[in-house]
């Protein structure tokens, strides 16, 4: 049937046209973008779950960032601490040296004082100027206001089943400072066991340490028949008890505590009266500042790297002991340092390695979105052709449509 009022075919063409001009508009909008879900609306499950992790993209961005920044920070602390072990030249690898050249009877140690002065400035300067960023864990104020010991390192960030997790990797700047401008000096506390030693049979040395929360850790030194107080006391040095300093004279083990544990020493099965010493105050000093402590024979005495000083030291019995411990706590310093050196370089290849990871992984979400949300490009061409031809041929189907209502007049012709 002919109608003037309803022309099926032209209705039919139309629909047509407008869906294929529809379609067309929607490739020709992510030829344009590039994305196949560029909003909410084009695919709501898939638009979040892209922005969810180009916003989780965006905070590893500020970690790969913050990694760098630590990387640089830890570099130039380890470069500082390899110039403070130095080499002949300088450093406490050439204090030692030249400590030990002190040694020899009739040299001239005011001469060699001037060298070990400048050595220590030396020391000090590399310390001080051991800074990034305004940030310096070399030469410290333990006291100042808002000073905190742990240096942190923004490692990672992760988001599971919606809870966010930001790691670090942290620095204990308490133990690799070399200097610490008011940090506290301690008092030691100082005692004696009395008695004779009895090594005809094997026995034991017990060291209790209770710390200020109470917790109490036992070292044991075993000994064995015939075994002498210095293999003793070699031994308990060997045990590395914080805070602990034992020596010997004749038949007497003496010990200071430089630390704020009690320190309690059982030696009754040594055949020794036992010796309870009280909480010192421990030494918050770094390695290049802080007291060390060396037996003259009568009592403990204190001495420091910083304060080095062996120009009025003659060839006595007395004054070379005393040179003696100074290259002792140098060459204690300088394995202190090196152990210091080690642990930042570990830190500084864990913190590439992340930073790395980190790079990677950017990477892989990067492609993991782009599954999610890109256009084929070449699908999208292929189909833009396709479209375009559709849309021409819609237009010629609604002409002819359109043009057949036309007919009806040569009915009235």
């Amino acid at each position: 049937m002919s109608s003037l009022m309803t022309n099926s075919s032209a209705m039919t063409a139309l629909q047509t046209l407008r869906t294929v001009s529809s379609n067309l508009a929607t490739t020709q909008n992510r030829i344009s973008t590039g994305y196949r879900v560029a909003t909410a609306s084009d695919n709501s499950a898939y638009w979040s779950i892209a922005t969810t992790m180009r916003s989780d993209n965006e905070a590893l961005s500020a970690v790969s960032d913050a990694l760098g920044l630590g990387a640089a920070t830890v570099d130039t602390m380890y470069t500082a601490l390899t110039s403070v072990v130095g080499d002949s030249k300088g450093g406490l690898t050439a204090l030692k040296a030249k400590l030990v050249a002190a040694r020899e009877p009739g040299v001239d140690r005011n001469k060699i004082q001037a060298e070990i002065g400048a050595i220590l400035d030396d020391l000090k300067n590399t310390a001080d100027l051991a800074v990034f960023n305004g940030e310096n864990w070399l030469a410290v104020d333990s006291s100042s206001t808002g000073y905190n010991a742990t240096k942190s390192v923004v490692s990672s960030f992760s988001r599971v089943a919606g809870n966010v997790t930001i790691n670090t990797i942290d620095v204990d700047v308490n133990g690799i400072k070399l200097y610490d401008k008011t940090g506290v000096v301690g008092a030691s506390t100082t005692g004696a066991t009395t008695g004779t030693f009895d090594s005809t049979t094997a026995g034991a040395i017990t060291i209790d340490v209770t710390d200020t929360a109470g917790t109490t850790t036992t070292t044991t030194i075993n000994y064995a028949i015939g075994a002498t107080l210095d293999d003793i006391n070699k031994s308990i040095k060997a045990a590395g008890i914080e805070g602990l300093s034992a020596a010997t004279d004749g038949d007497q083990l003496y010990f200071a505590n430089r630390s704020e544990n009690t320190i309690d020493v059982d030696a009754t099965a040594a055949g020794l009266t036992a010796v309870n010493l009280a909480a010192g105050t421990a030494s918050d000093k770094a390695i290049l500042d802080k007291d060390y402590d060396y037996f003259d024979g009568t009592a403990f005495q204190t001495i420091s790297i910083d304060t080095i000083d062996i120009s009025k030291l003659t060839d006595s019995a007395a004054d070379l002991k005393v040179l003696e411990q100074y290259a002792e706590i140098v060459d204690k310093a300088l394995g202190d340092v090196t152990q210091s050196s080690a642990d930042l370089g570990a830190t500084k290849t864990r913190i590439d390695s992340n930073s790395n990871f980190v790079k990677s992984l950017r990477d892989a979400i990067d492609r993991g979105v782009g599954q999610l949300v890109d256009a084929d490009m070449n699908a999208e061409s292929t189909r833009l052709q396709a479209l375009q031809v559709q849309q021409q041929l819609g237009i010629q189907a609604l002409s002819i449509a359109n043009s057949s209502s036309q007919s009806i007049l040569s009915l009235f012709q």
